[in-house]
């Protein structure tokens, strides 16, 4: 069976002893799956089983157990491995947009220059009346090709910052870093949206004792249905699916759910904080700072800028013919001029239709946002029908902890001295009866 990540992280934020709920809540994932990813990793890592005497399970987890499974299986050694190598790779990708603008700049600009340094060359030569070939006249101008690579790489700033002094999160992106942020963005803000929406539910259900009222986890869901789906509680079905919860139906015909499992802990916890309802986060045009975006904006002005300038001399016939005869940097350029021109088009384009479009994707988040918070408002100013519903509830509402003391069974010891322990125990107990009863 393979081993879910979700589960391992869970095991170690609630400290190597869990059931259950507490994987499933901490998760938000489907108690099914929780059980099922429990059992899987107890297998490969040696954890240990604690029953109780009502019969409830509690896992107990080796604190190395991740070294135990990168020590058994190569896998997870590669994976590991190769996450740190993508990390590079992925830099690496980030920074070529940038470089390849560079590029851009600086092979138009050179090649301008050189187009007009033989422009004059030729003229001057026409001038005095002497024949020259263009190859002897051309000559590369002596530019200085050595960027601030501080300045590119290390974060936008003025001066040279010291050790101790520390910048804003926006402007510690190198520019590099910067142009690709400027281009695509740094990614969806809500890409784990549902991890969150399923652990607030799951929390919000554990903090009432694992019983609650459907008024109580709408303000986390989306896509209610139709009126008279939410009036039957319809979106209250892939919650119950999720934490194998159970319906109830109160004396006044008002439906209450309580989750068996998520009322079960391995120790006493207090309440979690957990939002009033599930915000969606804005998406940002770009983390960068101001200034690295303006600088960014105006390289890629000026890039197409120079590529229209340079399609300009590149129609000249006179250019044409000198491109011929010499060749070289000019002839290089002028072969891939139109990769150029569309680079640079494109560069300006896509934060164009990108800034646009998110802006209606936070216009939706916006609305969605308000409809959870009035769903919130609604259960804070609850009516009478919901009041009732909450107070039927409460008598569902129940923890059960699985202290390590009130196990009765553990795997990590021999099965038969635990039941020689439980008889002397159980011989122990009836003696003491017998002698407070006395004759």
């Amino acid at each position: 069976m393979a081993l879910d990540p979700a589960v391992m992280k869970a095991v170690e934020q609630l400290g190597y002893r869990v059931t259950v709920g507490d994987v499933a809540s901490q998760a938000g994932m489907n108690v099914q799956l929780a059980e099922q990813g429990l059992l899987a990793l107890a297998s490969e890592t040696g954890g240990h089983m604690q029953v109780s005497e009502t019969g409830e399970i509690a896992y107990l987890f080796p604190p190395n157990f991740r070294a135990v499974l990168q020590g058994k299986y190569l896998r997870l050694r590669l994976q590991e491995w190769w996450q740190r190598i993508w990390r590079v790779l992925f830099y690496c990708i980030r920074i070529s947009f940038g470089i390849i603008l560079l590029l851009s700049i600086l092979l138009i600009v050179l090649t301008i220059i050189a187009i007009l340094i033989a422009l004059s060359s030729s003229r001057s030569s026409d001038d005095q009346g002497n024949e020259s070939d263009f190859g002897g006249t051309f000559s590369m101008p002596n530019v200085w090709l050595g960027p601030d690579w501080y300045w590119i790489f290390l974060p936008d700033s003025g001066d040279r910052p010291s050790p101790r002094h520390r910048k804003p999160e926006g402007e510690r992106m190198g520019f590099l870093e910067a142009i690709y942020s400027f281009l695509f963005g740094d990614g969806d803000p809500n890409a784990n949206l549902e991890e969150r929406r399923w652990q607030a539910i799951a929390t919000t259900i554990r903090n009432h004792g694992g019983a609650i009222v459907a008024e109580q986890i709408a303000p986390y869901l989306d896509d209610l249905g139709s009126p008279s789906s939410q009036e039957f509680e319809d979106y209250m079905l892939p919650v119950l699916t999720r934490f194998n919860g159970r319906p109830a139906v109160s004396p006044t015909g008002q439906l209450v759910y309580y989750f068996p499992e998520l009322q079960v802990t391995a120790e006493e916890r207090r309440s979690s904080p957990v939002a009033a309802y599930l915000r969606e986060l804005p998406w940002r045009f770009s983390k960068a700072s101001s200034g690295q975006i303006m600088a960014a904006l105006g390289l890629g002005v000026f890039n197409v800028v120079a590529a229209l300038v340079l399609g300009r001399l590149l129609v000249d016939p006179n250019v044409q013919e000198i491109i011929q005869q010499t060749g070289g940097l000019p002839g290089f350029v002028a072969g891939i001029y139109g990769i150029l021109l569309a680079y640079g088009t494109g560069f300006l384009a896509i934060p164009l239709v990108r800034y646009f479009w998110v802006q209606a994707r936070n216009k939706q988040i916006e609305s969605r946002n308000a409809q959870r918070a009035l769903r919130a408002e609604a259960l804070n100013a609850a009516g009478d029908t919901v009041l009732r519903k909450l107070d039927y509830a409460k008598q569902f509402a129940a923890m059960t902890v699985v202290n390590a003391a009130d196990a009765v069974y553990s795997t990590e010891r021999d099965l038969t001295e635990q039941e020689l322990e439980r008889r002397d125990q159980i011989d122990a107990e009836w003696q003491q009866r017998l002698e407070q009863s006395g004759p």
